[in-house]
């Protein structure tokens, strides 16, 4: 709060014995007058300024804060194009994350650790999309409306970081499956046995939740002063914490913990994997032999190369050369574009996964 000063008006100096002493003008009447006014109006401003501060205190402990999000563009034509393109990819993530995790279940011929462990990609891809894609189309659809509270706004980043979080994790243990499966195919059944699988999925969601719950708790802490504008369409970390009224360097060091625990450890773990995955590979004496093994891991390869490009190029960059149209552009990709891909990627490059859904699709037609 800035300091209220008192102004004392006009003053003439009248000497003294020991020196000088200050008094009023001849005008004293008028000034003293004066002086009460500016003493009542300075007192006014810093009542103001408190009745502020409390305000700012008390709605981010009621959650009176609102967000909205920034829209794509100002033109509603361009806005219908983008609901409508992003229902589809919304429509299309769903169907096919639920086919491929149905087909798995229904079939005894896919109740194998990998399978096991994609059929967990394709529920958490689920969890994740319908974590972003309603409150973004309903913010596209009509962004004056499309209001979201501090809680609200917390719960979304919390089960955006989660499950973004376990999906990365997920997949590296994908990637420790494959290795176990190729490079050391007679012990495949004894080390990748049920208990260890069910053991590694629940791992990575437990991983997820520990890192998403005290990201989440302190980015809210954090002041917020007004209703904001958040530069993305869903309240991703770095947009909001963006607009703080208060310095974020423990949170911006907090967020660059957990980035390099969920992308670089995972990462590095899948690149040591997949060079030994490579390194046996090439020692297949048979061209069918090498095919079939490199085309197990082609499907997981492309998904991680999706995944974890985007996620660092957002998270693992410094927070200061952050470009909310750059992180727009982005989190399109990993949010929107990145689950639909996924069983698209999985369907096609997998020729048991393609034979399944084949099989099914007849028997459903013609039952």
């Amino acid at each position: 709060m800035s300091p209220c000063l008192l102004d004392l008006g006009p003053v003439m100096l009248l000497p003294e014995r020991h020196g000088v002493i200050l008094a009023p003008t001849s005008s004293c009447g008028s000034h003293k007058a004066a002086r009460g006014d500016r003493h009542q109006r300075g007192a006014a401003r810093c009542h103001q300024q408190a009745q502020c501060t409390e305000h700012m205190e008390t709605a981010n402990q009621t959650g009176m804060i609102h967000f909205h999000f920034r829209p794509f563009s100002k033109l509603p034509g361009v806005q219908v194009l983008i609901f409508v393109a992003f229902l589809i990819m919304y429509l299309v993530s769903i169907s096919g994350n639920v086919s491929i995790s149905l087909i798995i279940w229904i079939s005894r011929s896919l109740h194998t650790p990998m399978y096991f462990f994609l059929a967990n990609l394709a529920v958490l891809e689920i969890c994740y999309s319908s974590t972003i894609a309603p409150l973004t189309l309903a913010s596209v659809l009509s962004p004056e409306r499309a209001l979201v509270s501090l809680p609200g706004c917390g719960t979304q980043m919390f089960f955006f970081i989660f499950l973004g979080s376990a999906d990365c994790i997920l997949l590296a243990v994908m990637a420790y499956d494959r290795f176990v499966a190729i490079c050391h195919p007679l012990r495949y059944t004894l080390v990748m046995n049920w208990k260890l699988c069910v053991r590694l999925v629940l791992g990575s969601l437990v991983l997820g939740f520990i890192l998403a719950m005290p990201l989440t708790v302190l980015i809210f802490q954090l002041p917020f002063c007004s209703s904001k504008e958040i530069s993305l369409f869903y309240c991703d970390v770095l947009p909001v914490m963006r607009l703080a009224c208060a310095d974020t360097w423990v949170h911006e060091a907090t967020l660059f913990v957990v980035s390099v625990t969920v992308l670089t450890v995972p990462f590095l773990l899948i690149t040591l994997s997949y060079v030994f995955i490579g390194a046996t590979i090439l020692q297949i004496r048979s061209a069918e032999g090498r095919h079939k093994a490199f085309s197990t891991c082609s499907s997981h390869l492309t998904v991680v190369v999706l995944q974890y490009g985007c996620g660092s190029l957002i998270y693992l960059c410094p927070s200061s050369s952050y470009s909310p149209d750059r992180g727009q552009g982005v989190s399109v990709v990993y949010t929107f574009i990145t689950p639909v891909l996924n069983p698209l990627v999985y369907s096609m490059r997998n020729r048991e996964l393609k034979d399944a859904l084949t099989r099914t699709a007849i028997r459903f037609l013609f039952s």
